[in-house]
Order: structure tokens, then C-alpha cells, then sequence
């Protein structure tokens, strides 16, 4: 049986190893950490959201990142300190500006494809994850945001995404609970909330229960390549096989250059908020329906009767961990604003670094050296693409395909 080797068990590594063993092949999980998704797949805004695929790379996004440079709470914040990893990060991404339509309409088509295989999974090893398919509100207090977020509509329209334009007085009858004034919305019915981290154990444990072996709590110090094999140094322990996923997160960048490839990922911090709905008062107060606030950059989910996952931000600031109070306060804020009855005595803070290419579209497919894949470097949008990408990848190393740097438009599931 041909062995392949996946690095990293968060929502990525784990439906890799999930589609590879469905073709047969003898896998083995390797993550430093003692469980899956304990990183970027382990709180997140909790929505798979297609309707949320609109590509960072315009110049509104540049403008608005220079705005925001010194005001430490803004939704997107870049330390000015250089790097050179940093810099010539940003100098690609501004190169794909003019891709900006192009990607967007290929991220709402990867990001539909998804859903199927998603929950395909989910139903088939019976992982209960809070999952919540209400869809997901995107709400506007400005004319010119709802005038902006008429035209994403028609790039998500020409990908296959329908949606619903909805009035003020639309707004409070899909979700009662929230609070404010605004000019406008869409609702996105097809898209739909869950917890990532439940997700992403259960796939770990149905994994297991299939065969594969899994190394948790080990670092991987090296990997190579060398006589048509992959070896593996993990914790002491040295292993040899016929090929590797690299779903490493930050981490790919790593272990890409030890394989001789190139995959530009950044961290991007993103923060999150778990607001405990510990009384009636608060379950009562608290949405149902999965929302996103455009201005603010804040998503929100309800996970199951006694939580609420508040999440956003973005933060380009290296492979810092730390969780900042000024960059967590505005979750909290925007909660007692939306949903004054909501207790906030109780909130669990988060932080976690998303792997994100400069195109702004996932590294899928070959490396240079025959038997070594990447799937990584998904962005904000790591669970809603996931369970695709995992599926192409599977079918790559299934049919030796050939090597590609990122996922190109045009690329889909009909080939997996």
C-alpha cells in the first residue's frame, strides 16, 4: 500500500488525510500539538461561508490598511516594522490586484463545491459539530458599504451564489435578536455556521477508526527528499514514504523550503470571542442566524444553545500569538452593541494565525520533487474551502498529476 505522510491536523490536514484514505492510501498524521485543531482550525467565526469570498486584493484594502496603521483596535492593522518576508509578501499581493475579479469568482466556485463534500463527511462518520444551516446575514448601516456590497454580489452571482437583497424592515424579520440601524443586507440561505474544532475532532476520530496513524504531539524537524522517497524526522524518530502533504498552516513556508519549493504563506492574525450563554436572559438574546458586519469586519455564530462565537480582525504582525485586550475589547463591544441582552461576564478570548497567500487562493497541488503536495495558505476562508481542496489534492496525488503553484481559475471537483 503507498504511504503518504500529512503534516498538520487542523480542518486542511484532517480532510487530506480523510479523502486520501478513501483512495486507498496508508496515511500518517503528524502535528506538534497532543490534539487536532488546536491552532488556526481551533475557534474560529464559525461560518462556512461562501458568500464571504470576496478576494482582500483592491486598493480599498490598501487605503484602508494605511488609514489604520496607528489606531491599535482597527479591523485590519499592519506592524510598520519591515521585514523582508513581510515586504516582498505585500508586493505580491499588490501584483494581484488586477486578479481581484478573477479570484473572487473562483473562491465563491471552490467555496460552493465544498459545502457538498463538507457535509458529506460530517453525515457519513455522524460528527455532530452544532452545525446551523440558516444561512448567513451580511448587514450594511451605510449607503456607500451596501452600494459596494451590490457589486461582490454580482462577482458571487457569476460564481453560482444566490442571494437575497433584503430592506431594513427584511433585516429584523430574518434575525430579530440583532440590534442597530441599517440601510440594507443579503442573505446567503445556502451558507450555514458551525464549530470548527468539533468538526475537525471528529474527522480525527473517524480517521482513526479507518487506519490511520496518528502522531500527535510530535514536531516534525525535518523533511526531504531523496531517492524517489519522502523522510520524515519527527521527535527522534526518523520515517520514510512514498509521498507527503504539506497542510502545515504558517508552517508550510517551512517545510516547503526544505523540499525545495516555494510557498509564499504570511500569518495573518485573526481574534475571536466565545461569549458563555450561561441563563435564559442571554440564550434568549442571542442570534440564531450567522452573521457578518462589513464595516466592523466582525463575524458571529451560534454554536449550539449555550454559545456565541464572535470573530475578526486582521492583523499582519509575524508569527505573533499573542492576545491583545485592545484588539479583543472591540469584539466584546460590538456584542453588547448588537445584543444588549446578551450577559458578557463570561468571554473566553482567542487568537490564531491564518496561512494566506499574496493571491489571496489556496497552494494546492504539486511540488517540484515527485511525491510531495501542498495543501495550505487558505486565509479567512481555511474551513469554508477545506473539504475541496482536500479532494483535489487527493486526486492529485492519486493520479500523479502535474505540479501547480497555486489553484488556478477554472479549477474544480469535476477532476477529483
Amino acid at each position: 500500500m503507498t504511504s503518504i505522510a500529512v503534516i498538520g491536523a487542523g480542518v486542511t490536514g484532517l480532510t487530506t488525510a480523510y479523502e486520501l484514505i478513501d483512495r486507498g492510501f496508508d496515511v500518517t498524521v503528524f502535528d506538534r500539538n497532543r490534539y487536532a485543531a488546536m491552532e488556526t482550525s481551533f475557534a474560529n467565526g464559525g461560518q462556512l461561508s461562501a458568500s464571504n469570498a470576496e478576494v482582500w486584493t483592491q486598493w480599498g484594502t490598501v487605503l484602508k490598511g494605511l488609514r489604520w496603521m496607528l489606531q491599535t483596535d482597527a479591523p485590519l492593522l499592519v506592524n510598520p516594522a519591515p521585514t523582508f518576508h513581510k515586504m516582498r509578501w505585500m508586493m505580491e499581493f499588490l501584483s494581484n490586484i488586477p486578479n481581484y475579479e478573477r479570484n473572487t469568482v473562483e473562491t465563491v466556485r471552490l467555496a460552493i463545491a465544498a459545502r457538498a463534500v463538507l457535509f458529506e463527511m460530517a453525515e457519513r462518520e455522524g460528527i455532530d459539530f452544532d452545525l446551523e444551516r440558516r444561512g448567513i446575514l451580511h448587514f450594511y448601516d451605510r449607503a456607500k458599504d451596501l452600494t459596494h456590497a451590490r457589486k461582490v454580489n454580482a462577482l458571487l452571482a457569476e460564481g453560482g451564489l444566490v442571494r437575497r437583497e433584503l430592506a431594513p424592515d427584511e433585516i429584523r424579520d430574518v434575525e430579530p435578536a440583532l440590534h442597530g440601524e441599517f440601510v440594507g443586507g443579503f442573505l446567503t440561505e445556502s451558507d450555514s455556521s458551525g464549530d470548527i474544532h468539533k468538526f475537525t475532532m471528529g474527522l480525527a476520530r473517524a480517521c482513526a477508526r479507518r487506519g490511520a496513524d496518528l502522531r500527535f504531539g510530535v514536531d516534525v524537524d525535518a523533511v526531504g527528499h531523496s531517492n524517489g522517497r519522502v523522510h520524515i524526522s519527527a521527535s527522534g524518530r526518523d520515517d520514510r514514504f512514498d509521498g507527503v502533504v504539506v497542510c502545515a498552516g504558517i508552517g508550510s513556508r517551512h517545510f516547503a523550503k526544505q523540499l525545495g519549493d516555494r510557498v509564499n504563506v504570511y500569518p495573518v492574525k485573526g481574534y475571536s470571542i466565545t461569549v458563555a450563554l450561561n441563563d435564559p436572559q442571554s440564550q434568549a438574546a442571542a442570534p440564531w442566524v450567522s452573521l457578518l458586519d462589513d464595516r466592523a469586519k466582525i463575524v458571529a455564530s451560534r454554536l449550539g444553545a449555550d454559545r456565541f462565537r464572535i470573530a475578526g480582525t486582521a492583523e499582519f504582525n509575524g508569527a505573533n500569538r499573542d492576545i491583545r485586550a485592545d484588539r479583543i475589547r472591540p469584539l466584546t463591544e460590538w456584542c453588547e452593541k448588537h445584543f444588549p441582552g446578551i450577559s458578557t461576564e463570561t468571554v473566553t478570548p482567542w487568537a490564531g494565525l491564518r496561512p494566506m497567500m499574496p493571491s489571496m487562493l489556496p497552494h494546492v497541488g504539486r511540488g517540484r520533487a515527485p511525491g510531495v503536495f501542498y495543501n495550505t495558505g487558505h486565509g479567512h476562508l481555511g474551513w469554508t474551502l477545506s473539504a475541496a481542496t482536500a479532494r483535489i489534492v487527493a486526486a492529485d496525488v492519486a493520479a500523479t498529476a502535474k505540479p501547480q503553484t497555486t489553484l488556478t481559475p477554472g479549477a474544480s471537483l469535476a477532476a477529483a
